[in-house]
């Protein structure tokens, strides 16, 4: 059975439409539920949402991260 590579993933930069050029990002805390925790990726040149990462407690505590990007 192979290992995973990695255990979570974080996003450093991501693609803004705004700036129209892939930018450096800084992971907001959005939402706190039992269940899970959803983060939010803002562009650091613009302040613009351009992701958002959720953490469920099973992945919390060993799993891998989810990561979806806004379209």
């Amino acid at each position: 059975m192979k290992k995973p590579q990695f255990e979570s993933f974080r996003a450093t930069s991501l693609y803004c439409k705004k700036c129209a050029t892939a930018m450096p990002v800084r992971e907001r805390l959005l939402l706190v539920l039992p269940e899970k925790e959803i983060f939010d990726y803002l562009c650091t040149g613009c302040g613009e949402s351009v992701g958002e990462r959720e953490v469920t407690a099973s992945e919390k505590f060993g799993g891998v991260d989810g990561l979806s990007l806004l379209g």
